[in-house]
């Protein structure tokens, strides 16, 4: 699948582009690549799309900021779009709100003015599929393939999608091959002439006499299939990534739908998130936090010792930098990575046996053990900041 071109790229703005500015770019290059200005150019006709493509997205104020946080990666909660998914009549349907009106025409732009465009049998589009993924805070950190099974809608391999068990179609007898008709009806200012989805065909343009007796004429049966997602390093719970065309295929040959991946982050054992810091909470024994000494702690690629000071006071946190999650910036990129987060405590001991008893109790007395005011001090410090 050719790589997807930047959406601000396609429509010639800036990121900074107000939604005027988008609106003008996008109605330049839908006249520029329009299917009546160009017509039989494959070409224009993708390009076409493309414009189409980057104008539903970045026209609404959701989908957009989506895209400029997470790119075309792992658009945040997302709802991604797919270009592949929007039949021309889909695209069609937009030109009211660019072009000045309902009643506009764009095919008056290129002369063929007096009774509308032809738009053509109607392009189908599968259904989008959602599933979730969990992920552990390693598989997180250093992004991840995941390789998932479906049952879904796909392509009928008896008739390769066609429905027809010969592979042969007819032109439509009732709407030669447009995939409508019209027809008459009444208003309020008289008689006017609608268009609507041809009856025979469903709006096809084709009609099918020898039907593939595996998948009935539809062109799609259930089946499961295996799909590899690529999950970039740093999302979290919540986030939506979409796989474009993954989701399920169409009847008659039509455009797959889109699979909406939903993130489910894993509890872990030792680290809580917190962005992209983790936290961990150490517990040390009085000895330890008496003297100072090392000690070993958890992290995301295995251990690591850290050095103890002596004296080191309950609530006290220290830090282990470039230890927790990659970061990623409003356009989906690494800019760095958070830390590791260690909060100190210290365990006393709920049962001691005599001798441990009577060390203790000769400590009781020595000035160096009784709290003083400044100990006292530093102690609410380190616990309230």
């Amino acid at each position: 699948m050719a790589e997807k071109r930047d959406y601000y790229e396609v429509l010639g703005v800036d990121k900074t582009a107000s939604a005027e500015e988008i609106k003008k770019a996008y109605r330049k290059k839908a006249i520029q690549y329009h299917p009546d200005k160009n017509p039989g150019d494959k070409e224009a006709e993708e390009k076409f799309k493309e414009a189409a493509e980057a104008y539903e997205v970045l026209s609404d104020p959701q989908k957009r900021q989506r895209y400029d946080q997470f790119g075309m990666a792992g658009m945040q909660g997302a709802g991604g779009f797919s270009a592949g998914g929007m039949s021309m009549e889909d695209i069609f349907s937009h030109f009211g709100d660019i072009f000045g009106g309902a009643g506009f025409d764009l095919g008056d732009l290129f002369g063929g003015g007096g009774g509308g465009r032809n738009r053509g049998p109607r392009v189908r589009r599968g259904s989008d599929m959602r599933v979730k993924v969990h992920l552990t805070l390693e598989e997180i950190a250093a992004g991840c393939e995941k390789k998932i099974k479906v049952r879904k809608l796909v392509q009928c391999k008896d008739c390769n999608g066609t429905g027809s068990a010969d592979g042969r179609t007819e032109t439509c007898p009732t709407c030669k091959g447009s995939g409508r008709t019209i027809r008459q009806q009444r208003g309020i200012f008289g008689m006017m002439q609608v268009q609507t989805e041809c009856e025979t065909c469903n709006g096809e343009g084709t009609v099918i006499k020898n039907k593939c007796p595996k998948c009935g004429g539809q062109g799609v049966v259930r089946d499961e299939e295996i799909i590899t997602i690529t999950i970039p390093a740093g999302v979290a719970g919540g986030m939506q990534l979409t796989v474009p065309g993954k989701g399920n295929a169409a009847p008659y040959g039509g455009v797959n739908g889109d699979l909406l991946v939903l993130i489910e982050e894993e509890e872990h054992k030792d680290f809580i998130r917190q962005d992209s810091d983790l936290i961990y909470n150490l517990l040390l024994d009085m000895p330890t936090a008496v003297l100072g000494g090392q000690v070993q702690i958890p992290t995301l690629t295995g251990e690591a010792k850290i050095t103890i000071t002596p004296g080191t006071q309950p609530g006290k946190v220290l830090r282990m930098r470039g230890k927790g999650l990659p970061q990623i910036d409003q356009y989906g990129r690494n800019y760095g990575t958070g830390d590791l987060l260690i909060n100190v405590s210290v365990y006393i001991p709920e049962k001691l046996s005599k001798d441990e008893r009577k060390l203790i109790e000769q400590l009781q007395d020595s000035p160096n053990i009784a709290p003083g005011t400044a100990n006292k001090k530093n102690f609410f410090q380190n616990l309230f900041g």
